[in-house]
């Protein structure tokens, strides 16, 4: 039977959408082989719907490499679009609450003629605490020389692990496609980790670029532009509100007074089709 998809993308994020409520398949062979470019779909993974007895719906996330993420802030966004625009889950009161494996999320679209355009997420709250991220420190702040090159991480969770350096040269001249690799995959992070390399503009303008854990360099992330915004907050760079600038688009941060952190960014359907089971 063949598997019916909807491809997203949110600032250049893009993600193949299934309804899995009634299929039980190997969804992490699926992602990889539907993520590569030339021989699949292309796209930086699968959000999958399915039944939650904690949320209205439930959203897995799958990488291009088969690997289960716990969370993505574009992927979520794709995942509303979806799941209301096919009526598989409606809002209530303009909120929709979905499962995640970082916790549950609520989510509050934004519409045009009738469909889904963006979308704002509840990402909850940035997480420091080096054993709920997790990282083999005692401090998040720290140094590493990766080719001898010395980087500066800030480390947090945004349900997800993640590692931000923050640098005075432009991110465009980074040789993130080196260090990414290398940084991911760190003896210091047992999960792996997102990485984000980051120039503060202002204090309410970021520019990032981001390499994903398990997917490579990505146009956008809406969970590594989170925690880039919050990295750089953290460390007192910027304010409650920030854009944030990637090679995808743009996307908005803010906090507020209960420091609940708020994504919003735009949710847009590229094309459907059917993949061969």
């Amino acid at each position: 039977m063949a598997i019916e998809f909807t491809k997203l993308q949110g600032a250049g994020n893009d993600y193949i959408a299934i309804d899995g409520r009634d299929k039980d398949l190997n969804w992490s062979k699926i992602a990889i082989e539907m993520s590569k470019p030339a021989f699949g779909v292309g796209s930086d993974g699968i959000v999958l719907v399915q039944n939650s007895t904690h949320a209205q719906i439930r959203m897995r996330v799958y990488n291009p490499d088969g690997s289960e993420a716990e969370m993505s802030g574009n992927g979520i966004r794709l995942f509303t679009k979806f799941v209301i625009d096919k009526k598989i889950a409606l809002p209530n009161n303009n909120k929709l609450s979905i499962e995640t494996g970082g916790g549950v999320r609520s989510v509050w679209p934004s519409y045009s003629n009738g469909k889904v355009v963006s979308a704002k997420v509840g990402m909850g709250k940035a997480q420091y605490d080096p054993k709920e991220i997790p990282i083999l420190k005692t401090e998040n702040n720290f140094s590493i020389t990766v080719k001898r090159k010395k980087i500066s991480l800030t480390c947090l969770s945004i349900g997800n692990p993640h590692a931000v350096t923050i640098i005075q040269e432009d991110v465009a001249k980074f040789p993130l496609t080196e260090i990414g690799p290398i940084i991911e995959t760190h003896k210091t992070f047992p999960n792996r980790i997102n990485f984000e390399i980051v120039n503060v503009i202002d204090r309410n303008t970021i520019r990032a670029r981001i390499f994903e854990r398990g997917a490579g360099e990505t146009l956008s992330s809406g969970t590594g532009s989170t925690a880039s915004a919050a990295a750089a907050r953290f460390l007192g760079l910027v304010d409650d509100d920030v854009k944030v600038f990637l090679d995808g688009g743009e996307l908005s941060i803010s906090w507020d007074e209960d420091e609940e952190i708020y994504l919003e960014g735009p949710a847009i359907e590229t094309f459907t089709g059917s993949w061969p089971d």
